[in-house]
Formats: C-alpha cells, sequence, structure tokens
C-alpha cells in the first residue's frame, strides 16, 4: 500500500514539474530591440517602466551624443557594448528585431531608410514626421523595405478613447457632427523637460512647430481614427506665440479646424493649459460623450430629461492595451496594427499639420487635393 501511494506520489510530482517545464519553455522569447536616440525625454519614462519587462530585451542604444550615452548607462546600466554612435553599426552587430526611435522628428525620415534597408521594424514617438513630403517619403520606403512603421501615442493606450470608438461606431450618438480634442500643459521650459529635449522642441526644422506639432498631432490622429481613415476637406489653422520670451522661435498657442462633408473637428494644442490634460468632446445628432484622462467617460443621449452618465471604460483587450504587447503582436505574431498607430493614419495626421502649418502662416483655409 505504502509502495502504491509512494508510486502515485511520484507519478504527481514527476508531472506537475513536467507541466511548469512546458508551461515555461512555452513562455515566448523577449523581443530583442534597439533604441535610436535618447533627445525625447519619453525615452526616460520607457526605460524606466519597461526595460526589465520580460517582453523585450534591450540589446542596442544608439545616439550620436556621447554625454548622452554615458549617462544613459550610468543611469541604467547598459554594457558598453550595447552602446553605439551609429545606427547602421548597431543594427549590424547586435541585429534587433525592431528599434523604438526617440530622436527628434526631423530624423524620424532617416531612422526609417536606414532601417528599411536592413528590414527591421520601427516605432516612433509621436508624430510621424515633421512635413508631408517627409511623411510619404517613408511610407515609400517602408512599402520597398517591407518593414512596419508605428507610430507610439500616449493615447492610444487610453481606455476612454477606445470605449468613445465603440459609442461612436454603435452609433449611440448617431452621425457624428463635432468632436474637440484638447492636449497639452504649461509649456515644456515650464514642466522641467530634459535640456536635450528643449533644445530641439522649440526648433521649426527638428519640431516641425512648437505646440500645433507637438499636440496638435493628438487630435488629428484621434479624429482621422474616428473617421475611419477619412481624410478632411480644408484645414484652417490660428498659431500665436503667447509666450515669445521662451518660445521665440515657435508656436505655444495654436488651434486647428477640420472640416469633413457632415462634420468638424476643433484641435487645441496649448503650450499654455494651466494643468496638464488629453481629453476628447464627441458630439452626434442625439448625444454626446466627454472623456475624462485615461479611464472615465461622460455620456449623455436621448431626449432633453435624460441625465448625464459617468462610466468607466473597459479595459481594452490585449495584445492592444499596451505599446510594447503591441508592437510584439504584431512584429512577431503578423497583427493587424491598430489604426491610431498605423503608418497609413499618421500620413494623413501629417498632411493636416503640414496643411495647418501653412495655414496659419499665410492666414488662409487650405483645401486638401481629393487624392494625396
Amino acid at each position: 500500500m505504502i509502495r502504491i501511494v509512494s508510486a502515485v506520489l511520484f507519478s504527481l510530482v514527476l508531472f506537475s514539474l513536467l507541466t511548469a517545464q512546458s508551461a515555461f519553455s512555452a513562455s515566448p522569447a523577449p523581443l530583442r530591440v534597439g533604441i535610436v536616440g535618447l533627445v525625447h525625454g519619453h525615452v526616460h519614462g520607457f526605460l524606466d517602466q519597461s526595460r526589465h519587462s520580460p517582453e523585450i530585451e534591450i540589446v542596442g542604444v544608439a545616439e550620436p551624443d556621447s554625454t548622452l550615452l554615458s549617462q544613459a548607462a550610468a543611469r541604467y546600466g547598459f554594457d558598453r557594448s550595447m552602446l553605439f554612435a551609429d545606427l547602421d553599426e548597431m543594427l549590424q552587430k547586435v541585429h534587433p528585431q525592431a528599434v523604438l526611435v526617440y530622436t527628434n522628428t526631423h530624423d524620424h525620415r532617416q531612422v526609417v531608410e536606414i532601417c528599411a534597408r536592413r528590414g527591421v521594424p520601427v516605432m516612433m514617438e509621436k508624430p510621424l514626421a515633421v512635413s508631408l513630403e517627409d511623411a510619404l517619403a517613408m511610407e515609400k520606403t517602408a512599402r520597398a523595405g517591407k518593414i512596419q512603421v508605428l507610430v507610439n501615442y500616449e493615447t492610444s493606450w487610453y481606455p476612454s478613447n477606445h470605449f468613445a470608438y465603440e459609442l461612436v461606431h454603435e452609433r449611440a450618438l448617431g452621425d457624428v457632427r463635432k468632436v474637440v480634442v484638447h492636449d497639452g500643459h504649461k509649456g515644456p521650459k515650464e514642466i522641467g523637460v530634459e535640456p536635450e529635449f528643449l533644445a530641439w522642441l522649440t526648433d521649426p526644422k527638428l519640431n516641425g512647430g512648437g505646440a500645433l506639432f507637438d499636440f496638435g498631432c493628438y487630435g488629428a490622429d484621434l479624429m482621422t481614427w474616428l473617421m475611419d481613415g477619412a481624410r478632411p476637406q480644408t484645414v484652417t489653422a490660428v498659431t500665436q506665440k503667447i509666450k515669445p520670451e521662451i518660445y521665440s522661435r515657435v508656436d505655444d498657442e495654436a488651434t486647428i479646424i477640420l472640416t469633413y462633408p457632415k462634420a468638424q473637428a476643433i484641435i487645441q494644442a496649448s503650450w499654455n493649459w494651466p494643468f496638464d490634460r488629453k481629453d476628447m468632446e464627441v458630439y452626434g445628432q442625439s448625444g454626446y460623450l466627454i472623456t475624462v484622462k485615461r479611464d472615465d467617460l461622460r455620456l449623455r443621449r436621448g431626449g432633453n430629461n435624460n441625465p448625464e452618465e459617468q462610466l468607466v471604460a473597459k479595459p481594452i483587450a490585449p495584445p492592444y492595451d499596451n505599446e510594447l504587447s503591441y508592437l510584439r503582436a504584431v512584429i512577431v505574431d503578423g497583427a493587424k496594427p491598430d489604426a491610431l498607430s498605423s503608418l497609413e493614419t499618421n500620413v494623413t495626421v501629417t498632411e493636416i499639420l503640414d496643411a495647418a502649418r501653412r495655414s496659419a502662416k499665410d492666414g488662409k483655409t487650405i483645401t486638401l487635393p481629393e487624392k494625396r
């Protein structure tokens, strides 16, 4: 009897060990990524939160500024063998499966061109490009190199925005008539961004503009998404330098108006908000919704007597709930890119920003061609 019990126990233990080993071996290998650029302040938030994630393995960092490379090595414990002054050399020596880009916006085109030659997919911090010319060139290069080019926005991972999208496409509000998007903060200098970040944010060549590009891209991205990729008919923009003593070369206040056949969007991008904000109002024929930060919404629909509802957005279904899971799903598993971050959407975003810059400069409405 003892022998039987011992045999059963041994079998159970062996089964448990084999099951655990199987589960362990089934765990996906981390995605090998390279970091390109250290001048975008978002790189530090990413590295602080994600560098020990089981989903990724950082295999190289490329940055031409040796001081920034040394600082990153000290701060994050990167081995010197992982540090490169040249992107092409990093790609050749460590062979990442994808790169995450934290350069200034002007350099995005060059990064895509280099990575496309080696077949390496790219995810960059918003926006895609400083001009429509660059955006179209990147699109052509990406297609020729058969690589994914994705654009990361903080707001892509907000449950409130995804819930808003679902309500719009369930026609809970009727046809959309007006969308108002607010994005920005007190200003990059006022919130204390890193000096290397501030230097290019306030350079019209490297950033494309000021608040217009820095925060106008969010609203253009969200509106293009809500409109299922439709391009606006016209773009009108007004920009100001409310704080020229700080931002002498770029705008710090921008308002963009987009018109569609039966809808308008008003994109308010600012380095003058008293508080940080990223929220959106959507008005339809029979109701409205207002996103409140990441997770909440206010919704009112139906007759005049219907009260406003306070709603908590449901979680976003993985892998579309965070940038790392999403990147891995697209690169490794062949998942379809989400429209918010897709190259196609973000070429349209750049077209809008490019037209907005011309509109503000010339003081006139820009009519977009029917076909790009």
